[in-house]
């Protein structure tokens, strides 16, 4: 990967909705090469997807946490399930923005997004605590994001 391959990500990470042309001109690099550059960079997994920024005042989804999420690995063992399987049946969860496994004081650290309070208290007892494997959850508030 060169310059001209890191260029066109930045661009793409600022506005994936821009057409080759758009991109050629902001690159100063031919159509044609950067329409065969983004096809090497799709090929070559480096470009796993393109995605959009919702408002999400104006889709309701005002309520925004941080749940770090703990397991006992017997008790996963004798699910005969393992985190990445307890992280897949996490992120089946609509209200579920993102998850990932880490190391500290959990296991999981998970991103939920909803519309208030109550309907977070409903996802967290009705669905994220009903799921087998996971044995204690700390919830970190978003009260402002950057």
């Amino acid at each position: 990967m060169d310059d001209k391959d890191k260029n066109i990500l930045q661009i793409l990470r600022e506005d994936s909705s821009l057409t080759t042309r758009e991109i050629a001109k902001k690159t100063l690099i031919p159509i044609t090469t950067v329409h065969k550059r983004i096809k090497k960079l799709k090929e070559k997994g480096i470009i796993k997807g393109y995605t959009i920024e919702l408002d999400n005042e104006k889709v309701g989804k005002n309520f925004c946490a941080y749940i770090i999420v703990t397991s006992a690995i017997e008790k996963l063992r004798e699910l005969s399930m393992n985190q990445y399987d307890l992280i897949k049946k996490i992120k089946n969860l609509e209200e579920v923005e993102s998850a990932d496994i880490v190391v500290g004081n959990g296991d999981i650290v998970v991103k939920a997004r909803v519309k208030d309070v109550k309907e977070y208290d409903n996802f967290l007892l009705n669905k994220l605590h009903k799921i087998k494997g996971i044995t204690n959850t700390n919830t970190l508030t978003v009260i402002h994001e950057g």
